[in-house]
């Protein structure tokens, strides 16, 4: 009997999000029920609304929820740090491959040398 996919403890790392800071939301979120005076499945956050963190809690001693006021809604809502991306910070840069001019690069590469094309000849 298997107790499903472990999933990371968040509250063993500093918190990804501070209060006052400026966020988006990456998800639409619906209601579930739990969110008083608005029906069940209406939304309540749509994805790519703004807003600002105003304070971090936890859920079952494992994940920051973070109570997000989205000015536009006038509410408050309580999201996951996966729902969301920092506009204060700046996202960090990933490196790109190197490649050599007029050079193939990826899975085109592969199914051209399988292929047998002139690529494949040495």
């Amino acid at each position: 009997m298997g107790l499903g996919v472990e999933q990371e403890i968040e509250i063993r790392k500093a918190p990804v999000f501070m209060p006052g800071e400026k966020v988006r939301s990456t998800k639409y979120v619906k209601n579930d029920g739990t969110y008083r005076g608005k029906d069940i499945g209406e939304m309540l956050v749509a994805k790519g609304d703004v807003g600002y963190v105003r304070d971090i809690g936890t859920f079952l001693q494992q994940f920051y929820i973070y109570a997000v006021e989205w000015i536009d809604r006038g509410t408050i809502v309580g999201m996951r740090g996966k729902e969301l991306v920092s506009l204060d910070k700046p996202e960090p840069v990933r490196a790109r491959p190197r490649t050599q001019a007029g050079a193939e690069v990826g899975a085109e590469a592969g199914a051209a040398a399988e292929a047998g094309g002139p690529e494949a000849t040495a």
